[in-house]
């Protein structure tokens, strides 16, 4: 799982769907399966604001197909997962295993997910203390003064 929430696109895989995309775009509607790959593929960027770009994409499809909103509820949890949006992340994982109670994929991106939130948490709470050590010292030394 872990792979897969770092797995980042190729440049050339992103213009060739960045293309085909625009295409259909200028001609009407672009199809659902357009839309999708390069939903996923700006999901798969380094960059925040494409991975943004993608969820919106990816939250457009699950509104207007629900078909597939399966799927969709599965790579919106790996995006906001991406992006460090944890509690969307669950939100959107816990949803699709209401379909679905035992799709390990997605049990092992829950866990994922809920084991950063615990790190991310302890960090947290890490520079919290190191603030308040700071902040406590330069007090306690100007009181000393």
């Amino acid at each position: 799982m872990e792979e897969i929430l770092n797995d980042n696109v190729m440049g050339d895989e992103l213009e060739k769907f960045e293309k085909k995309y625009n295409a259909e775009l200028k001609l009407g509607p672009v199809s659902t399966t357009t839309q999708f790959e390069y939903a996923w593929c700006m999901v798969r960027s380094e960059f925040k604001s494409d991975m943004k770009r993608g969820i919106s994409l990816l939250e457009d499809l699950f509104a207007k197909h629900p078909e597939g909103r399966r799927d969709y509820l599965y790579y919106l949890a790996i995006g906001h997962a991406r992006l460090q949006e944890y509690s969307e992340s669950l939100k959107h994982a816990q949803a699709f295993l209401e379909i679905e109670p035992n799709n390990q994929q997605v049990i092992a991106l829950e866990q994922m997910v809920k084991k950063r939130m615990e790190i991310e948490g302890i960090k947290g709470v890490a520079k919290a203390t190191g603030a308040a050590l700071v902040v406590g010292g330069i007090l306690g030394w100007d009181w000393l003064c």
